[in-house]
């Protein structure tokens, strides 16, 4: 009987840093530059303009980088620290 090798979804990883994108998140989160370090020019800036949405969204960021979810412009994930 053969058996059947279980296979990961295959998921792209992204050339960026998550120590990096953290502590930009931490330090600069309410000025948007951990999305600016990853490619997301356009909510970097609404980041900017609204001080990290009033936190909220720095906040929602900080959170996804720590857990491993925060993606790149292109979709990849940060998964490297």
């Amino acid at each position: 009987m053969a058996e059947v090798a279980e296979s990961k979804p295959v998921v792209d990883v992204s050339p960026k840093k998550r120590l990096t994108a953290l502590l930009l998140c931490l330090f600069l989160g309410g000025l948007g530059i951990h999305r600016f370090y990853v490619g997301k020019v356009g909510t970097g800036i609404l980041w900017l303009l609204t001080l990290g949405i009033l936190g909220i969204g720095a906040l929602v960021d900080l959170i996804m980088i720590i857990v491993g979810s925060f993606k790149d412009k292109e979709g990849k994930v940060l998964t490297e620290w």
